[in-house]
């Protein structure tokens, strides 16, 4: 049987429970956000193969990434963060209430260049700001650029599902 022809899994309760925190998680920072002109699309994806959760520009053009993390095990195990580094000028951990954030001082997470966010589904605090790591000026531009036919190619096509043919592949 292919792939395309296999029944969808069941989620199970816990696969559930962890999107719907993402969904607040991601909606308390995107208000944050927007009230601080810092403009997102959720999971974009970048050059090295990547995908961040939350990728957009904040008032002076810079770029901003957010790694969502909801449970201990998932922040613990992700080692692949610092890839993120290279397409960012500042990075931040998005993280319910919840969740014990002790972890996020260490070494491994390198504070010197992560901010933390704490969000639930109505809004958001920076608990700890994220330090500007400025791109080259040639690396932002091309960033710029693809978040922005990104974000276009995404609209036109919840606007006309028709354009989704022509869409397809273009993500990258």
């Amino acid at each position: 049987m292919s792939d395309s022809a296999m029944p969808a899994l069941a989620s199970t309760p816990t696969d559930a429970i962890g999107e719907r925190r993402s969904q607040a998680v991601t909606r308390g920072i995107c208000r944050l956000f927007a009230r601080n002109d810092i403009w997102v699309i959720p999971e974009m994806p970048l050059r090295n193969g990547r995908r961040a959760d939350l990728m957009g520009i904040d008032p002076k053009g810079r770029i901003v990434i957010v790694e969502i993390k909801t449970a201990r095990g998932d922040l613990m195990g992700d080692g692949k963060w610092p890839d993120y580094l290279d397409f960012c000028d500042r990075f931040f951990w998005g993280l319910p209430p919840e969740l014990d954030r002790a972890c996020l001082e260490g070494e491994d997470f390198r504070p010197d260049l992560c901010g933390v966010i704490v969000a639930d589904e109505y809004d958001a605090e920076i608990i700890r700001p994220a330090p500007s790591q400025p791109l080259a000026a040639a690396r932002r531009k091309a960033e710029v650029e693809r978040l922005a036919r990104t974000a276009l190619r995404r609209f036109t096509v919840q606007a006309d599902e028709a354009c989704a043919t022509w869409a397809i592949g273009r993500e990258n």
